[in-house]
């Protein structure tokens, strides 16, 4: 998908719910997916991590964060199965803090919209990297084609770099 295409797609979401979440408080928790349990927010919307981010610090900025907007509380919570010594926030470039987990900078992805359950940001490429929903022990989960968490290299992404 061209960049000029996926900045339409951004703008026609705007106002869907595509935008980043900004609680006071969110619970992190479990569900399931087409890819195995992973990390959703309290309204069931999946949560990603980007292979590009370092040391627990989002590179996704600017229209980056309009595609990929950052999971954005002041304190999370952790819901059943998502371990809450590992549910933190660091402070984002804007001042902002975003909640991550197992040291992944968590996000949206705007072409998922509102939609409970959607995955449509999974194994994309953009951005500088590729974007993977997460799973129980906060690493990413390959597409459901090759069905075996991420690390293995191989496939259309190979690791995530932590």
């Amino acid at each position: 998908m061209t960049r000029l295409l996926m900045f339409a797609l951004v703008l026609a979401l705007a106002g869907c719910g595509g935008s980043k979440s900004t609680d006071k408080s969110s619970t992190v928790k479990l569900a399931g997916s087409k890819l195995g349990q992973i990390l959703v927010d309290s309204k069931g919307r999946t949560l990603y991590l980007f292979e590009a981010d370092t040391n627990g610090k989002s590179t996704c900025s600017g229209t980056c964060a309009a595609t990929w907007p950052p999971l954005t509380v002041a304190s999370p919570s952790a819901g059943s199965g998502v371990d809450d010594g590992a549910l933190v926030t660091t402070k984002r470039a804007d001042g902002t803090q975003q909640v991550t987990y197992h040291g992944h900078p968590l996000y949206y992805y705007a072409g998922d919209g509102s939609s409970p359950g959607s995955t449509k940001g999974e194994n994309l490429n953009t951005f500088g990297g590729i974007w993977y929903v997460v799973d129980s022990s906060g690493k990413g989960v390959e597409p459901a084609s090759s069905g075996s968490e991420m690390g293995g290299g191989g496939g259309s992404g190979g690791g995530y770099g932590y």
